[in-house]
């Protein structure tokens, strides 16, 4: 089943990573340190959901903490990065401003912390997006650092967002159809790790 391999294999391109950028932890300064947390991230909440799935656990709560720390931690990693303090501060703002918005909404409706909330996906994924963007652009006059990691962000969060408003559009529908969406999903998951992997072996690896 395609699912699953692209599942199990994005799983393991994201061991592997986390296991080559670890080395180089002390190395190569704060934002590849902020980025080696991000990979230590998804392992612990991919490890625990497919642990929580096993026992036949509710795991969804975990989708916060991944979109949630997702969006701080790659905000700090891109603010980092910037050298412009005017984009430092919309970072900033757009951390702040979004932490509080989601913190009013759960506080209004703690149901959702038990739902998918397709609120705090969008906002968390196109914010990231938004700073990756900023960044890219930066890049045509300053140096190409974390360029891959940041194209497959791009890629993957954009194609991720799309599919997670989709799916739940598509919750009453067949099973055969969500399949698709999930396989796509896990599809660009790869994808993303493989930009990873090339972005070690590219800029890092020596």
């Amino acid at each position: 089943m395609l699912y699953l391999f692209f599942t199990y294999l994005g799983y393991f391109l994201l061991i592997i990573n986390f296991i080559l950028f670890s080395k180089g932890f002390s190395k190569f300064g704060k934002a590849f340190r902020i980025y080696v947390c991000y990979l230590f991230l998804l392992v612990i909440v991919q490890f625990t959901m497919e642990v929580m799935v096993f026992f036949n656990i509710n795991n969804l709560f975990l989708v916060h903490l991944y979109f949630i720390g997702q969006f701080v931690l790659l905000g700090l990693f891109y603010k980092e990065l910037f050298q412009n303090k005017e984009q430092k501060k919309i970072i900033q703002i757009s951390l702040f401003t979004g932490i509080f918005i989601l913190a009013v909404q759960y506080v209004l409706q703690p149901e959702l912390f038990f739902k998918f909330n397709l609120f705090e996906i969008t906002i968390t994924s196109l914010l990231v997006v938004f700073f990756a963007l900023l960044y890219l652009y930066n890049m045509l006059t300053d140096e190409k650092k974390f360029y891959y990691i940041t194209v497959g962000l791009v890629i993957y969060l954009l194609a991720s967002t799309i599919l997670f408003l989709v799916g739940n559009l598509t919750l009453g529908l067949s099973e055969e159809l969500k399949l698709i969406t999930w396989t796509l999903n896990a599809f660009f998951v790869m994808v993303n790790q493989f930009f990873v992997l090339f972005e070690w072996k590219k800029s890092f690896s020596s």
